[in-house]
């Protein structure tokens, strides 16, 4: 795959997966529980991978939904997509500093294993799947929409992310003006104590203008003073 660009190359690595993995049984994750699953995924996944049910974005890893569609449109059931998952995080390429062709050790183990793999398998590749309707009006929706919970605390949103800053702690006394710098350009201002790249720099560009304002507003009317 010397000429393949290096973010395909996941894609294709998954997809040859998916065709040898036909016969897979089922992973045993009867006792999963896939609400926990998704929760666990937008935490410890959704910052590196694009799955459209669970509202993430970011760019880093392949793309769950493209990875896994062709499986799910030749009738590859959730348990052998769960087995690829399952393979890819029990033993993933070794990390070369490329985190489009390598993947950290351990992401998950055990209950939380099971609890990601049989989510991402009952969802990955799904035409038309997005996030279920959340309260809290339209910008609530775009905060959900766009994982914004898998990474942040925030109580309006009911989220408990940790990976980056709590909301509910940075964003009183923020203008509305500040709080789209810090969506828009992630990297202008970092709060203390969080690394810089971490937070996706194209909300721009995958944010209407629209969901941006409804954003913004959602965050500045619920920040606690």
């Amino acid at each position: 795959m010397r000429n393949v660009p290096k973010l395909i190359r996941p894609l294709l690595v998954l997809a040859a997966l998916a065709a040898t993995v036909v016969a897979a049984s089922g992973c045993g994750t009867t006792t999963a529980d896939t609400a926990r699953g998704r929760n666990l995924f937008k935490t410890n996944c959704g910052t590196c991978h694009t799955l459209a049910e669970a509202g993430t974005t970011a760019q880093i890893g392949p793309n769950l939904d493209a990875a896994f569609a062709a499986a799910r449109e030749s009738g590859q059931n959730s348990d052998t997509i769960e087995g690829i998952v399952k393979a890819q995080i029990e033993n993933p390429r070794p990390e070369n500093g490329d985190p489009a062709v390598s993947m950290p050790a351990d992401v998950v183990s055990g209950q939380d294993l099971d609890d990601v793999i049989a989510y991402v398998g009952s969802v990955a590749g799904v035409p038309g799947a997005a996030p279920p309707k959340v309260p809290g009006g339209p910008g609530a929706q775009v905060f959900a929409n766009n994982g914004c919970g898998g990474c942040h605390t925030f109580t309006a949103a009911n989220s408990g992310g940790t990976t980056g800053p709590d909301l509910n702690e940075v964003l009183p006394g923020q203008s509305a003006a500040m709080i789209e710098e810090s969506i828009v350009d992630p990297n202008a201002k970092i709060a203390s104590g969080y690394p810089a790249n971490v937070m996706p720099a194209n909300f721009k560009e995958i944010i209407s203008k629209q969901e941006l304002e409804q954003l913004v507003k959602f965050l500045t009317e619920n920040a606690k003073k």
